[in-house]
C-alpha cells in the first residue's frame, strides 16, 4: 500500500497520541512531543468529522491542563498550529495557550527561549520573487501558510498554477495569507531554497521539485481539479 508523505505524518502524530494516552492513563505527565501530538490529533479528527472550526478552537484548548504534562511543557508549547482537512478545505488551526494563561514570573524563563536582538532583519532577502493574481472563488474563507507549496493549495483558490510550482508565499514563517470568499489579490512568491523538496500537501509532487516531471505533475493537478484544462491560462 503506497502512503503519501502527508499520510504518513498523520499516521506518526496518531502512533505517539496513543502512546501518550497510555502513558496519562498511568498517571505520567506528558512530555512536549506527547502533549502536541495529543492536541493535534484531537484537532485534526474533529476537523475531518466537520466540527466548525470555531468549536475546534474551544475544545482544543481543553483537551489537555498543566497537571497533565511535565513542567516546563506549557512555556514550550506556547502555540499550536496545524493544517487541518475540513469538508470545505484545508485550514490553518492556531490555539495559542492549549494548556491555559501563562504563569506570573514565566516570561523569558522557557525552557530553550530564545531572545531575540536588536535590530531589524529583512526577510527573504535577494530572493527572486514573482506576482501572481489569486482569487477565491469558495463561500468560505482560504488561508495559505508561509511554506505551503502554493502549486497545491486549496482547489478553490483560481490562478495560474505554473507559477506557483516549486513556489511558496513571500512572508516571514508563520505568516498565513487569508482569501475572502470572493476575494482576489495578489500575492507574491519566492521559490524555494535548501533542498528544495516538497512531501505532502496535496499530495502531487512528493520528491526533488527540481527532478520532477512538471508536465505529468500538472496533467495529474488538472486530473484531480487542482488546475484547468486550459493551460494558457490556468495552468
Amino acid at each position: 500500500m503506497r502512503l503519501t508523505g502527508k499520510e504518513l505524518d498523520r499516521l506518526t502524530i496518531f502512533t505517539l497520541a496513543e502512546f501518550a494516552r497510555r502513558r496519562r492513563s498511568r498517571g505520567t505527565k506528558l512530555n512536549a512531543p506527547e502533549a502536541a501530538a495529543v492536541i493535534v490529533d484531537e484537532i485534526l479528527e474533529w476537523a475531518w468529522d466537520g466540527v466548525p472550526l470555531s468549536k475546534v478552537l474551544q475544545r482544543a484548548s481543553g483537551v489537555l491542563t498543566r497537571g497533565d504534562v511535565m513542567e516546563g511543557v506549557p512555556e514550550i508549547i506556547g502555540r499550536i498550529e496545524v493544517d487541518a482537512l475540513f469538508p470545505s478545505g484545508t485550514t490553518l488551526v492556531v490555539v495559542d495557550e492549549p494548556f491555559g494563561p501563562a504563569l506570573e514570573g514565566t516570561h523569558g524563563g522557557t525552557p530553550g527561549a530564545v531572545t531575540p536582538g536588536m535590530g531589524a532583519v529583512l526577510v527573504n532577502r535577494d530572493r527572486p520573487a514573482v506576482s501572481v493574481a489569486v482569487e477565491n472563488t469558495a463561500d468560505v474563507p482560504i488561508e495559505v501558510t508561509s511554506h505551503f507549496h502554493f502549486f497545491e493549495v486549496n482547489r478553490r483558490l483560481s490562478f495560474d498554477r505554473r507559477v506557483g510550482f516549486g513556489m511558496r508565499l513571500d512572508v516571514p514563517a508563520g505568516i498565513s495569507v487569508r482569501w475572502e470568499p470572493g476575494e482576489r489579490k495578489e500575492v507574491s512568491l519566492i521559490p524555494y531554497a535548501g533542498n528544495r523538496e516538497v512531501w505532502g500537501f496535496g499530495g502531487l509532487v512528493d520528491g526533488p521539485l527540481d527532478a520532477a516531471d512538471a508536465g505529468a505533475i500538472l496533467d495529474e493537478a488538472i486530473r484531480r481539479g487542482y488546475a484547468h484544462e486550459d493551460r494558457d491560462d490556468a495552468g
